[in-house]
């Protein structure tokens, strides 16, 4: 019997798409995944950023993080299906092993996420100490 791995399929569409085809875009990928038999844990969608390189001459991408289970053969059939799709241009699935997911607590324990209140913080205290100079 096969057991469910976790996973984590991040995408780049296309960001010179319409806000609804890119939304169309981010459906199609979710309900590939739901429909080879995966369970989706979390959608982090970052949102459109500037690439480091051209990917088929398109320099803005929109970025998202899917995570799910699913069983190891599902995963050659997902991406199957994502290959031939026009709007995605890059799409990667990687397995998040233990080390993986320790190595991501780490991180994000010391880490400040931009908009998180402590971000607001520390740019309102930086704020204070440049006025009093």
């Amino acid at each position: 019997m096969e057991t469910n791995k976790l996973y984590e399929c991040t995408v780049i569409v296309d960001g010179g798409l319409q806000d609804e085809a890119i939304a169309a875009a981010m459906e199609m990928v979710q309900k590939v995944i739901t429909g080879k038999g995966g369970d989706i844990k979390s959608v982090l969608e970052i949102g459109r950023r500037k690439m480091a390189y051209p990917i088929k001459k398109k320099t803005i991408g929109y970025y998202a993080h899917i995570e799910f289970t699913a069983a190891a053969p599902v995963i050659a059939e997902i991406e199957k299906v994502l290959r031939y799709e026009e709007d995605l241009l890059r799409y990667l699935i990687i397995h998040l092993t233990g080390a993986l997911l320790e190595m991501r607590k780490r991180v994000e324990k010391y880490s400040v996420v931009i908009g998180s209140p402590e971000d607001t913080a520390a740019s309102e205290a930086e704020e204070s100490g440049t006025d009093a100079k």
